[in-house]
């Protein structure tokens, strides 16, 4: 992998990105010296607030958090229009973050993509585990790979301050794969209280997912690739090490680097 280094006098734009992910891509920039620009998420669906802070950017970090792809194309073809490069932060279980990708590729944008599965489930456990109720969830045996927020951000930030990476499609993991109902026991060891999984029905899974406002094609996709990594375990991958250096931080790490938060 080349270590030429883009331009860093020129600002990093950060829009659309989940704050954890956002915070520490900030951090690590900082620290080499490159300026952060962010914008709100809902800007992203305004062209022109999205062109004025685009100007003058060479790199952007780009994230979609909305269900549906719709103002996708809009957005991409102002980045297009005047950035150097874009790098996605896409998703494993690629669902509107697909349509995206599509988007990027049919741009002529430079751009890469790092599709992660992220701590988003084992957070939403929080509650859960701090009062001491069962963690209730469907897919307790689906062996999924999530990777730390950290390691996500390092790989990002080597996309976006390095030259070598356009046209990659990077696939984070971390360096196993825990089924759902071992990543509870193991969040329940490093906060020092039980914590234990409860296997409810699909259909009860989605009947919860649509009351929190998730539309029914995006709480069907959560459930497939669910369902689908019960037989076919998330494999683990090497990226991490490979583009960073470092080895991929493992579950029990992110565990007990975050117990306060489930205590």
């Amino acid at each position: 992998m080349t270590d030429k280094r883009v331009d860093d006098t020129s600002p990093v734009l950060a829009v659309g990105v989940s704050g954890t992910v956002g915070r520490h891509v900030g951090l690590q920039l900082a620290a080499a010296g490159v300026r952060v620009r962010t914008l709100a998420q809902r800007e992203l669906l305004d062209p022109a607030s999205l062109e004025a802070a685009a100007q003058g950017v060479n790199a952007v970090l780009l994230g979609w958090l909305f269900p549906t792809a719709d103002g996708a194309a809009s957005a991409v073809g102002v980045l297009a229009r005047n950035v150097g490069r874009v790098v996605f932060l896409s998703s494993a279980a690629v669902r509107a973050e697909g349509e995206v990708e599509a988007l990027l590729a049919g741009s002529g944008v430079r751009h890469t993509v790092l599709r992660a599965y992220g701590f988003a489930t084992a957070l939403q456990w929080a509650e859960e585990v701090r009062s001491g109720a069962a963690v209730q969830g469907y897919g307790g045996a689906a062996r999924l790979n999530p990777v730390d927020e950290r390691d996500t951000a390092a790989v990002a930030v080597r996309a976006l301050s390095e030259d070598g990476h356009d046209g990659a499609r990077y696939l984070l993991t971390g360096p196993e794969s825990p089924t759902q109902a071992e990543q509870v026991r193991i969040i329940g060891e490093a906060a020092g209280r039980p914590a234990r999984w409860e296997e409810i029905p699909r259909a009860a899974a989605r009947h919860r997912m649509l009351t929190t406002g998730r539309p029914p094609a995006i709480a069907d996709g959560a459930l497939d690739f669910i369902h689908a990594r019960i037989a076919d375990p998330e494999p683990a991958t090497t990226t991490v090490r490979d583009i960073t250096g470092t080895p991929a931080r493992s579950f029990r790490a992110w565990a007990t680097d975050h117990a306060a938060l489930f205590r």
